[in-house]
């Protein structure tokens, strides 16, 4: 039996598509995780969180508010 080490846990299935997508956009897999969750943070926080502001000029929607 060959054991796996990864920093992360994940199945198998999971790693190979991790990889898939890692080498269609020529990243390693920590750039590709760590993209994956920059664009789907900006996603659910658009105007930061916390500490995490925006970039210096970055288009930021107005949101509406309903009345």
């Amino acid at each position: 039996m060959n054991t796996k080490v990864r920093s992360y846990s994940a199945t198998d299935r999971d790693n190979a598509m991790l990889e898939a997508v890692a080498r269609y956009h020529g990243m390693n897999k920590s750039a590709t995780i760590a993209s994956l969750v920059r664009k789907e943070f900006w996603r659910v926080f658009p105007r930061g969180a916390g500490l995490i502001k925006p970039d210096r000029g970055a288009k930021v929607e107005a949101k509406v508010e309903s009345k």
